[in-house]
């Protein structure tokens, strides 16, 4: 089975300084159909204007994947963490028993980022804070694990759940598959470009919940940028 969810069905909010679009449920926004995915909570598609960003906030218990898609955020924590992830790259922040962190958009343009919040398979533990560049080039016609809980992918960014964050990008008329394990669900967002899901079109910023379904096949009909997230049932 795969939904498609077009990106003008999505909830969002627009405060000035950010444009936010919500896979699912998410502050103000709420619909009792979307509420997670899975172990996937969150999937923010945020647009956040230069000099701006999320002033200190805490969070607990939840794995958090930003994925840069144009410009750069720079994090900084209570544990004495900073850092940029440009475009193309991924920070991942383990928020265990509880942190607060401040995200800003500090460059001169507008910043893009995804937002994933992934619940951990136990809650409480260390918090922490990481960030990884994965070179495109590396993802050409294939997915690659960006941030994963599952064995074998050493070079992904640790998260604390059984799960994993894909990226991918494809050459117009290129194909990309992945297999789902049993029980598993997959969340697709098409970054950029036209594709098709087995069969089903996707345009940029669109979604596609997954289940049931073993084996997902991705035809680009444009130059086209993929994010999933395979997580347990």
């Amino acid at each position: 089975m795969i939904e498609h969810r077009p990106f003008a069905s999505l909830g969002g909010a627009h405060h000035g300084w950010l444009d936010a679009k919500h896979h699912f449920s998410f502050a103000e926004y709420y619909d009792p159909a979307r509420m997670s995915w899975g172990a996937l909570r969150v999937w923010n598609d945020d647009t956040i204007a230069p000099g701006s960003g999320f002033p200190p906030h805490p969070h607990a218990d939840m794995e958090i994947v930003t994925y840069v898609r144009e410009g750069a955020i720079t994090h900084q924590d209570n544990l004495g963490n900073k850092g940029r992830t440009e475009a193309g790259d991924v920070q991942v922040m383990s928020a265990g028993s509880g942190i607060t962190h401040s995200e800003y958009n500090l460059e001169s343009g507008v910043t893009r980022i995804f937002q994933i919040w992934i619940m951990p398979d136990r809650r409480g533990g260390e918090p922490s804070w990481g960030a990884k560049p994965f070179p495109k080039a590396d993802r050409s016609g294939a997915f690659v694990a960006l941030a994963s809980g599952m064995d074998g992918d050493d070079n992904a960014l640790p998260i604390r759940s059984h799960s994993r964050v894909l990226g991918a990008t494809l050459k117009a008329g290129e194909a990309a598959e992945y297999r789902l394990g049993e029980g598993r669900r997959g969340y697709l967002v098409l970054a950029s470009g036209l594709a098709e899901i087995n069969g089903i079109a996707l345009q940029a910023r669109d979604g596609a919940a997954i289940k049931d379904l073993e084996r997902l096949r991705v035809v680009a009909s444009q130059d086209a940028e993929l994010i999933l997230v395979d997580t347990r049932g």
